[in-house]
Formats: C-alpha cells, sequence, structure tokens
C-alpha cells in the first residue's frame, strides 16, 4: 500500500482531481492523508467534502481552521461569517451526513509503522508525543460529544497564549485547538504568536517558527503540516509543510510517505485565483 499525503485543498477540487490523476494512486489500495482545510476559499468545498468523505478508510484528514470554521457556521457562530464561501455546503441536502462526518475527522493522525505525525498547523514545544495524541483526543470528544456546539460557539479567540498543564475548560480546549489549526509563530517559551502569518523572516524579533523552537519536545518526530501557504513547500527540522499555496494560484503538492526513504514533493501548478 502506498501512502500520498497532500496539502491544503480549499475547495480547489478540481485541482485535486488533476494532481491526483498524475499520481500513481490506486483507490483499491492505495491511501491519502489531507493536512486540512479541505474547505473554503476555492469554488468546490462541496465537492471536495463529498468526494475526500466517500473514500471512506483510503482516505485520512485532519481538521484544519477552515474546516472547523465550517462546523462553527453551522453551530450558530457567525463571528467568523464574512470570511467565508460555505453556503453551498451549509445549503446541500446531504448537509448534515457532511458535517456529521467533518465533525469526527481526527485533530491528529499517527502512523507507529512510518512514525509519521499528521497535523494541520503546528506544536507547542512542551509537548512529546504522547501529550500530544492526549490533547488532540481532548478536543476530538469534545467536537463528537453532546456539548459539541457549545464548544463551537466558544471557537474563536487568542487566549489563553501559553501551555499549562493547569488550564480547564474552554481556555484549555481553544488553546490546544489554535495549536493544532492556527499555529505559525511562537516564542520560545511557548507563547504563541497566532497574529503572525508571514513568510520565514517576516516575523517579528523573539518569534521563531513553532518547528525551530530550541528543545521543542517532539523534535526528533516527523511531521506532516500545512496551513502556512507564506513559507509554502518545506523540508526541514523534521517536519514537511506542505501547503503551497494552491487557492492563491501557487501549487498543489503531494508527497509519498515512506518509511526510510526520502520525501519527493510532487507539485502541480493551479490557475490565478487571487
Amino acid at each position: 500500500m502506498a501512502i500520498y499525503a497532500i496539502g491544503d485543498i480549499q475547495g480547489c477540487y478540481t485541482e485535486l482531481r488533476r494532481l491526483l490523476d498524475r499520481l500513481p494512486f490506486d483507490p483499491d489500495r492505495d491511501q491519502l492523508w489531507f493536512v486540512g482545510d479541505l474547505v473554503n476559499r476555492g469554488p468546490q468545498s462541496l465537492e471536495t467534502l463529498r468526494f475526500v468523505m466517500e473514500l471512506g478508510d483510503r482516505a485520512i484528514t485532519v481538521l484544519g481552521n477552515h474546516d472547523l470554521h465550517l462546523l462553527a457556521l453551522a453551530a450558530g457562530n457567525l463571528r467568523q461569517a464574512e470570511k467565508s464561501n460555505l453556503g453551498p455546503v451549509l445549503h446541500a441536502p446531504d448537509r448534515e451526513e457532511l458535517l456529521y462526518w467533518l465533525r469526527c475527522r481526527p485533530l491528529v493522525h499517527y502512523d507507529p509503522k512510518r512514525d509519521f505525525l499528521l497535523l494541520h498547523a503546528g506544536l507547542p514545544p512542551q509537548w512529546d508525543l504522547l501529550q500530544t495524541l492526549a490533547c488532540a483526543k481532548e478536543v476530538e470528544n469534545q467536537l463528537r460529544g453532546p456539548e459539541s456546539q457549545t464548544f463551537l460557539r466558544h471557537l474563536y479567540g487568542n487566549a489563553p497564549a501559553k501551555w499549562s498543564p493547569d488550564l480547564r475548560g474552554v481556555d484549555r480546549l481553544r488553546f490546544i485547538t489554535n495549536c493544532f489549526t492556527r499555529l505559525r509563530y511562537c516564542a520560545p517559551d511557548g507563547t504563541l504568536a497566532l497574529k503572525e502569518k508571514g513568510p520565514l523572516g517576516s516575523q517579528k524579533p523573539g518569534h521563531v517558527p513553532w518547528f525551530q523552537v530550541p528543545h521543542r519536545l517532539t523534535r526528533n518526530q516527523r511531521i506532516l503540516f500545512g496551513h502556512w501557504s507564506t513559507l509554502g513547500y518545506y523540508a526541514g527540522e523534521n517536519v514537511w509543510c506542505l501547503d503551497s499555496g494552491c487557492v492563491w494560484g501557487r501549487q498543489l503538492t503531494a508527497v509519498r510517505v515512506r518509511k526510510r526513504k526520502p520525501l519527493t514533493p510532487l507539485s502541480l501548478s493551479c490557475t490565478d485565483r487571487a
């Protein structure tokens, strides 16, 4: 079985299908990993959701911030409603089936055989692999449980900015969610800098990419992520960023996930959507 990890789709369904036509992907035996943000901004969020859901266990996708934004809108949280074009999903006849499927996606996926961790954005330096999986499970249980609507109504916000095992309630859940779905830069002590969104070198003094924090406890863990289109495809520090800005008219990138061999990207140029 071959595994191909693919960067942020964000509703670019046509580009996704073109990329799959170029991969030696066999849907009867291979698997696709998606780094999250299946929806929003691009023109075909509904088609993308339906396609990935219909792949069944041939696809694994983790939740991104735009996926959670869709769930929040459906739960009545309209705080960021003006930043979306998700009407076709919210008014689709199969809306509830799609939203339920999305709500049951994980925040992280760990493959012990290949020793890869798949997530959307980043990790604070204080978490090791076990803490990462445990924190993800806390939010996943909340999303899948009877209090999911309450959580989604309190989703947005930048506080708290630093991890503590003493965090409780909504503050704890929001911090965990912000790391997995929004983090790019932080201070060396792990304080999140969620307003920093630019390419390497554009950040304010004292902020570093989350994967370059000294003594990060997951520095020996191989990690695939997306979310950072201004970073683009990146390989270094034992991490691979696969968001190469498809929705902004640049590229959609895939890599074959291997246990030992280097990961070689295959990128498809996209039409200009900027």
